[in-house]
């Protein structure tokens, strides 16, 4: 299937660092509430009996505010729930492999840094593409930084939307302004925050002034 452009917009990836007292899913449910349009469930650190049981508990809260499920990487935990896509690393399955498990109905997502990963990724059938770390991260240790010329020239590379994502906050997202992008993903940017309402309201409204 090929994804709403509009449900890129504003694409939440999860990280339990930063719960503290707090649950996931009170997490999960300001997000969504507030203007997040897509979430992924990222458990980097958990037995797949786990991550499974976290992703039942996320889904119903995803069907209340309308927003799709995205599976980070496990296509088991994907299967198991009937989440409604995943997104696959450069180390992961294709994107080809991934469609043949999961059929058509189903969003399949794909990292790509350079254009001819995001090429390949949208021959074998990707419904969209995330490209950083746009301004470097500190969840993910081996991420390399890319620069806005890069993604801008992965956006003019191919027909699929393409998600910036990478230590995307408040401070900078107005960078990302005519880069060709279909929105952003942002990790600490929302769930590391002190009030998570207002960090998403104030991103989805920045959202607007860059795609």
């Amino acid at each position: 299937m090929s994804i709403n452009k509009e449900s890129l917009r504003l694409y939440a990836v999860t990280d339990r660092s930063w719960l503290h007292s707090r649950s996931l899913a009170e997490d999960v449910e300001k997000a969504l509430k507030s203007g997040v349009t897509l979430l992924q469930l990222r458990e980097k650190n958990m037995s797949l009996e786990d991550f499974i049981k976290s992703a039942e508990q996320i889904k119903p809260i995803c069907q209340k505010y309308n927003v799709p499920l995205i599976i980070n990487d496990n296509i088991e935990v994907a299967k198991a729930v009937d989440a409604d896509g995943i997104h696959i690393g450069q180390d992961d399955m294709s994107a080809h492999e991934a469609r043949k498990i999961l059929g058509n109905n189903k969003i399949i997502g794909v990292t790509a840094k350079t254009i001819p990963q995001a090429q390949k990724a949208e021959s074998d059938g990707a419904d969209y593409l995330g490209s950083g770390a746009i301004f470097g991260t500190t969840t993910k240790g081996n991420a390399k930084k890319m620069d806005i010329e890069t993604l801008r020239s992965i956006t003019g590379s191919v027909s699929i939307p393409v998600v910036a994502i990478g230590g995307i906050t408040n401070e900078n997202i107005l960078k990302l302004a005519d880069t060709g992008i279909a929105g952003v993903a942002v990790v600490s940017g929302i769930f590391a925050q002190s009030d998570i309402n207002k960090a998403v309201l104030d991103l989805y409204r920045k959202t607007g002034e860059i795609i």
